[in-house]
């Protein structure tokens, strides 16, 4: 055993290395690896300028009458129609899936879905936008639900705004 005492001490340091090395690499990769799985970052605000103003006045229009929620997926406020079959399924689903409203007007007690408001600016006139507002007009409809278009614009009247939603508010 004398014999293998100054191998031993030797070998102490290098074992050392090894495992620090080792630990150093097991943290990292648990750190590299949370980095890759969750690459995300916060996003400060959930409404454009235009947006926020048009939630404002959209509150403003509908009073104690009605609750606006904004940034609702159309799937959430339509469905695809029993009978099909799955590919038919899947595809009608996959055309809303990723597609959302600008605003959807509820019922206050109920949260029934009144009228659903798109605000159309600049972009609306691009031909994929276009497209994308054919299929969520056409998507309402069929779904029988209201669908109003307004375009954005640095300031708007209240009592239009109130005037375009207050036909589709329920009977008290």
């Amino acid at each position: 055993m004398e014999l293998l005492q100054p191998l031993l001490d030797a070998l102490k340091p290098i074992l050392f290395i090894v495992i620090f090395t080792s630990l150093l690499a097991y943290v990292l990769s648990i750190w590299k690896g949370t980095a890759v799985s969750y690459p995300y970052r916060r996003i400060d605000l959930l409404f454009s300028a235009a947006e926020r103003s048009m939630l404002g006045v959209l509150d403003k229009a509908v009073g104690d009458k009605a609750r606006v929620f904004g940034k609702v997926r159309l799937a959430d406020v339509i469905s695809v129609k029993k009978g099909l079959g799955r590919s038919a399924w899947n595809k009608a689903f996959n055309r809303i899936n990723r597609k959302h409203l600008d605003f959807v007007v509820c019922d206050p007690d109920s949260l029934s879905i009144l009228c659903a408001v798109e605000l159309n600016d600049r972009s609306h006139k691009k031909s994929k936008r276009i497209k994308r507002d054919n299929l969520v007009a056409a998507a309402c409809e069929a779904a029988g639900i209201p669908l109003l278009m307004i375009d954005a614009k640095k300031g708007y009247s209240i009592d239009e705004i109130k005037g375009l939603i207050e036909p589709y508010f329920t009977a008290t």
